[in-house]
């Protein structure tokens, strides 16, 4: 399958602006031949813009998300606010090219007093669907720097780890550097998709990439307002799980009996 990333600065507040972006990216996606298209995280409101965020989270965001799938016949993971039972979530819905919802993540690892101010942690590792011959596994942002988030997915069966992103400086180096060794130990293949520009108090670092499970970068973009694409083949997955041996030697029943951290 051929997937798509949209790096972009988005427009910070403004759905429909957003709305009109993402229309855009799916057409010029869809006629590229890609079959999946990553937003970053909380694309379609923006991340750093304040109380707005629960405002957003209680209107309809996936209705014209849903129109756009169908309309170019294109998946789409959307990074949205998500409203439920008097909890906000900082999710990743899976939409198919029917524009049917069929899957969804919510940010399990919260970072930092922005994440926590506004959204409730969920309560998975990850999330799975099985979508066009793939196994993919949502995560969003800060969960990918948690090594179980990878391992879950990888031991789930994923070949595709997907990771809506809102990296901001000082945090370079994740982008840099982390990524592949997450793609490398679970051999999967990894699409990273971040914000670019600024929001308020936050710079972000653009540096999205889709990398395979050799560690290799099929598709980059340092800045700027990107369209990255690359072909995710789960042969390549079986391939590489054959050569590299750290799933099949893995020893739970010895991680389960670490010593506990001091106190």
């Amino acid at each position: 399958m051929k997937i798509a990333g949209l790096q972009t600065s988005g427009t910070p507040g403004d759905v429909d602006a957003n709305l009109r972006e993402l229309d855009a990216a799916c057409r010029a996606a869809r006629e590229d031949g890609a079959e999946l298209l990553i937003t970053p995280e909380l694309f379609i409101t923006g991340y750093d813009i304040g109380d707005a965020v629960l405002e957003l989270a209680r209107t309809d965001l996936l209705t014209p998300v849903r129109r756009i799938a169908r309309e170019h016949g294109i998946a789409i993971v959307l990074g949205a606010p998500e409203s439920d039972s008097g909890a906000c979530y900082n999710s990743a819905h899976f939409i198919d090219r029917t524009g049917t919802v069929i899957a969804g993540h919510r940010k399990s690892h919260l970072f930092g007093e922005l994440d926590r101010r506004y959204f409730t942690a969920g309560d998975r590792l990850t999330s799975i669907v099985d979508y066009g011959g793939l196994r993919i596994a949502l995560l969003i942002c800060y969960d990918v720097e948690f090594p179980e988030t990878v391992r879950a997915a990888a031991l789930a069966g994923a070949d595709l780890v997907v990771v809506p992103t809102a990296q901001m400086e000082p945090f370079e180096f994740v982008a840099e550097r982390l990524l592949a060794v997450r793609a490398w130990e679970n051999q999967v293949y990894l699409a990273y998709i971040n914000h670019d520009g600024t929001e308020r108090t936050l710079t972000y670092v653009g540096r999205s990439s889709i990398v395979d499970p050799s560690a290799t970068v099929l598709a980059e973009a340092l800045h700027g307002n990107r369209l990255l694409t690359a072909v995710v083949d789960p042969e390549t997955v079986r391939t590489a799980r054959a050569r590299n041996p750290y799933l099949r030697d893995r020893r739970p029943a010895l991680y389960a009996s670490a010593p506990p951290p001091p106190s």
